[in-house]
């Protein structure tokens, strides 16, 4: 993954329906060049939720110099169990952030 995004996968939206909806969250790279994403597959009902990532004008395989730099950080509640993603940039910067609730069995 050479951007960060977050994705939420939708059975109601999905050809494939006989799963349980989730999240993707992509960060990178830490120091490499940069690229924007391909196409969504519809199989799982993805929807973009959040990104960051070259513009068409920009190009591709951009240098670090472009701030396109990007990385996740994951904390976890130890009373809650609840989980956070945020999505940085090399700088440091929260770009995004999801709380997670766990799911009880």
């Amino acid at each position: 993954m050479h951007y960060t995004a977050a994705h939420y996968y939708d059975p109601n939206k999905a050809a494939f329906q006989d799963f349980d909806p989730f999240w993707e969250f992509v960060s990178g790279p830490i120091h490499a060049g940069s690229f924007g994403p391909n196409q969504l597959d519809a199989t799982f009902g993805p929807q973009l939720v959040y990104i960051k990532a070259p513009t068409k004008e920009q190009g591709q395989n951009l240098s670090p110099a472009f701030d396109l730099q990007f990385f996740g950080h994951v904390a976890i509640d130890g009373k809650t169990e609840r989980a956070t993603v945020t999505l940085f940039d090399w700088n440091n910067v929260a770009l995004w952030s999801k709380a997670l609730d766990p799911r009880r069995a």
